[in-house]
This record gives structure tokens, sequence and C-alpha cells, in this order.
């Protein structure tokens, strides 16, 4: 472990700069340095520490009405010790030297009563990011200087618009604002020392469409690091109304296998599906239907999935992973056969592989098809439909990744002739993801980014559709 430069000391609480933070990047940097000489001085073999702060704002309102005003401030440290192969973790949210102490102590006493894991240990040391990785600029940093009352009206605005949009819309849900940001700072004993701070907004507005039993519901939303980004509160809540309105005098269809077409929105379940059946934890206890699938065709030769975790601003940008593992932009899928999973340190030694500095999650995807044109919109993907069912909504956990079975109660619209004839509600799909991975027709350039995953509107030749 390196040498201790200075002596431990209390970090301040006052807020000390424009950000709305409490605490100073260098504030972090000597604790964490503190932390490690405190675990070395123990006797750690290894050690690492994260340091983090977050703090933001909540406001929503329902039929123009003030409801909630929530204000957030959060700080946490938690510390890894290792014995060798052992290993104790513990966390504290006071930041005192004699609480330092005990938390440090804690994680070692757990590491002492803790059997031996020969997988476990830090990031091997040509892994960890480097000082040019850790100083990558990616924006991803915009705190919004906004207080309760203009958050309230901005949340009005949106609400207003739905209800503007057309009589039939009755009720709602609400409508949000959050504006949230953090910073933190980690290090290990194997020399690794990064942290950044970063923001993400939203504006959001869920309408009630109809009367009595005829109700209907629908929400839309914006989200972005930068609020200068996000969509205008009237489009927010014009669309969301008119997602609920599109709704009302929805019917059951017939049982049958059909072709679906699942929307952007909902696509990005597919491929979070395929991130979960090829990430380590279930890859090395063998409970997923895409075990052994390294080098394999799992997905249509015009289908590829790209990683770009550099992207400025992105959601998932990221220049290191949660253990301070460099990140790389790379091809996941290339023509349909796998060329990389998704793992951390500890999965990559259980299957006798290497990190992908994936410890977090994955990191900026995006599923594309080589067939697709810039004309392909909702439009021409409901003409490439032709007849079957147009799904916008999923509801239900019914995914079982051991085997690959599927089964989602689904809303949406029944298609005839390549155009929307009546909504749809109460039914079922299902399918294996196995077969629906590789059943994909086509992706549309409706592209959608759903938190870290950009997708089109998908669809898949055949499904399993329970109606009446």
């Amino acid at each position: 472990m390196p040498a201790k430069a200075t002596a431990p000391s209390t970090l301040a609480t006052a807020p000390t700069s424009d950000s709305g933070f409490a605490y100073r990047r260098d504030q972090f940097q000597q604790v964490v340095d503190d932390v490690l000489t405190m675990a070395r001085e123990l006797g750690a073999s290894d050690a690492g520490v994260e340091v983090s702060e977050g703090t933001g704002l909540s406001v929503s309102v329902r039929k123009g009405e003030l409801e909630n005003v929530e204000r957030n401030r959060d700080k946490s440290l938690g510390v890894s010790i290792y014995l060798g192969q052992r290993r104790g973790n513990a966390s504290t949210s006071d930041f005192s030297l004699a609480a330092l102490r005990q938390t440090v102590r804690a994680a070692y006493d757990i590491a002492r009563f803790t059997a031996e894991d020969p997988m476990a240990g830090l990031p091997d040391a040509q892994d960890l990011a480097t000082a040019q990785d850790v100083a990558l600029d990616l924006d991803l940093f915009h705190p919004w200087a906004i207080d309760a009352a203009v958050a309230a009206d901005i949340a009005r605005r949106a609400e207003d618009a739905a209800f503007a949009t057309s009589r039939r819309i009755t009720n709602s849900e609400g409508a949000g604002i959050s504006a949230q940001q953090s910073h933190f700072w980690a290090g290990n004993s194997r020399g690794f020392r990064g942290g950044y701070a970063s923001s993400r907004h939203s504006v959001s507005v869920a309408p009630i469409a109809g009367r009595g039993r005829a109700m209907q519901r629908d929400a839309w939303y914006t989200s972005m690091r930068d609020a200068g980004e996000l969509a205008t509160p009237e489009s927010v809540g014009r669309y969301a109304a008119e997602r609920a309105l599109s709704r009302l005098g929805g019917s059951r269809v017939k049982t049958g296998h059909v072709p679906v077409l699942f929307e952007s929105t909902v696509a990005a379940g597919l491929l979070g599906a395929y991130v979960q059946a090829t990430s380590g934890g279930a890859l090395y206890r063998k409970a997923t239907f895409l075990h052994e699938s390294l080098g394999q065709t799992v997905l249509p030769a015009h289908v590829d999935i790209v990683e770009d975790p550099h992207v400025r601003k992105g959601k998932g940008s990221a220049p290191f992973d949660d253990e301070g593992v460099r990140t790389r932009a790379r091809r996941v899928v290339d023509a349909g056969v796998v060329q990389g999973y998704f793992l951390s340190s500890y999965s990559a030694r259980k299957l006798g592989m290497r990190t992908t500095g994936h410890a977090g999650g994955s990191q900026n995807l995006s599923l594309t098809s080589r067939l697709t044109r810039p004309g392909d919109d909702l439009d021409a993907m409901l003409r490439k439909l032709r007849r079957g069912l147009f799904v916008t909504e999923l509801m239900g956990q019914g995914v079982n990744y051991v085997t690959g079975d599927y089964s989602r109660g689904a809303a949406g619209f029944w298609v005839e002739g390549g155009r929307i004839v009546h909504p749809v509600e109460e039914i079922t799909i299902a399918g294996n993801l196995r077969d629906m991975l590789k059943g994909i027709v086509a992706v549309g350039s409706d592209a959608y980014t759903l938190g870290a995953k950009t997708i089109g509107s998908v669809l898949v030749d055949r499904m399993k559709l329970a109606g009446a």
C-alpha cells in the first residue's frame, strides 16, 4: 500500500462550492488515503475503499396541487479488507476519524472469520484504470440550479398540457420533477485512484383517460444528465396524454401464434434480458440459457450489439467500472455471434477468463440491424408486421433465465394490413428467449434510449398470444 502522506482529518460538513456538495474532491481523496493506511496498519494484505455523496430535489404535483417536496442528501463510505483470500466489508455514513477507524476494524474482523475464497481479491493491476483513463472527461456533471417552486411550476406545465390535449383526459396520477447529482472517489492498495461527479434529471407525467371502468392510464418522461436537454414539459404532457387516449376502447383478441412488434421502449427489455443471460454471475452458476455461448450464434446474422462506455453525457458512460477496471468500447455481438460476456473480476476468475470491466453492469449498449434503413420508422415497422400484435406495455416478471421461458402480461394494439386497428388489453405473450432473439426479423430506425440501452422497435417472427 502507498505510504500515508498526511495525518487523517475529519471532513468539513459545510457546502463548499456552487456544486451543492458538502465535500470537496480533495477531502474525499484524503479520506480514501487515510482509510487505506488504517487498513495497512491493521495488517490487511489488500484493501479497497469508496466514499460518495449524493444530493437532490424531487417535487410532485397532482391536478395542479403540490403533493410532495423531498430533498435528499446522502453520504457513505464503504471499505473492503482482504486477508489473503478472505474478504470483509463494512460501511458507514459517519466520516469522523473515530467512525472511520471503527469501520475499518469491522471489515477487518469480518475478513478474519470469513472462509477463504480462491477467487476473491482486487482486480489485477494491469486491468486497473490509469491516471490517463481516470482523467477522461465524459461531461457527466450538469447540476440543475432549481428550487421547489420552479420545479412545481414545471410539473404543472406538463400536467396542464396533458389535460389540455383532450376532454377525455379526466384525471392524473401526477407529474414530477427530479434533479439529482452525486460524486465519489475510490481507491485501492494496488494503486488505483479515481472518481467523478455525475447528474441525472427528469420530468414525468401520468395522465388518465376516460371514466369509470373504461379508464386507461399511460405515462411519459424525459431524462437527461443536462437539464437543458430535457424535452419541454408541454411535449411530455401531450405525448403522455396521447398514449393514454390511444388505449381507450381496448379489447382482447383470439389466442394464437402471431408475429409481435415490440415498441422501442419495451424492446429495451429484450436487450436487458440478453445482458442478464450473459453476465458473470449467471454464467458461472450455469443459471442461464446462454451458458457457454461465447463464439456461438444467438441472434440473426443481421443483428449487432455494440457497447461504448465513453459517450459524452451518456447515461451508462464511465471511464472505469465499480472495481476501478478501465472500460473499453467493443462489439458484444457481431453478425449474431457472441464476442464477449459481461464480467467482473470475481466472475471472470470463476470462469477462468479475464474481467471485461463490468462490475456494476453494462455501459451504453446499442442493438442494431444491418438491414435497417433510415426510413424504417414506426409506421414502416407496422407495415412489416402486417398482421399481428404491437406491444407497448409489459407487465409481470415471467422470465426464467435458466430455461429462457418467457411469459408476460401485455397491452398494445392489434394490427391488420400494416395499420393499427384497435387497442388490445388483458393478454399474455409467451415464448422462449432463445427463439425470440433468433427470431428478430427487423429493428426500426426509431431508436430510443432507456437508461444505458438504445434500441429501435423490434419485430419478432412468432410468439404465443393468449387472449380470449
